[in-house]
């Protein structure tokens, strides 16, 4: 089986994810969209809820599980016996950033791949910390999400 971790904090879920993993679902026999753990970062919306928004979004695709760790993803990968790590790069410093995290992954683990898909020119400017601070200062932020989802009152 050709398994891929998707692994980030999605807090909150976007288009641009959204639009990766729609686009990487021919590749892969299941992709599961993992939710980290990020020591460095604070969510702002509870695990469950961004659990329960993602399921919601891919609810009609039975090639897509939603789970969460913690620690390393490298070991994440490992214990779910996935071979593929799946990343969205927006940018020039993205594609810097996620090469340096491939090349540990691969001297840590030997059998796994990284694969990487551009992100949708439309959406190269949607990040969750963007869409975060509209949503905490009020505004709509519909547009940046996936369809149907209403994340307002939803903090914690």
């Amino acid at each position: 089986m050709k398994r891929a971790v998707f692994p980030g904090s999605f807090d909150p879920i976007t288009i641009g994810h959204e639009s990766i993993i729609k686009r990487a679902l021919p590749l892969f026999d299941e992709i599961i969209i993992a939710v980290g753990y990020n020591v460095n970062k604070k969510g702002y919306f509870s695990l469950e809820n961004r659990k329960n928004w993602i399921a919601s979004v891919f609810e009609d695709e039975p090639a897509v599980k939603v789970d969460h760790f913690e620690g390393l993803t490298i070991e994440y990968c490992k214990r779910m016996e996935a071979k593929y790590l799946l990343r969205g790069l927006r940018t020039a410093a993205d594609f810097e950033y996620e090469r340096a995290i491939a090349q540990v992954n691969k001297a840590m683990h030997e059998g796994i791949e990284t694969v990487f898909l551009l992100t949708m020119p439309e959406h190269t400017p949607v990040k969750s910390t963007i869409v975060r601070d509209i949503i905490r200062n009020g505004g709509d932020a519909s547009k940046f999400l996936p369809k149907g989802m209403n994340i307002h009152d939803q903090k914690g």
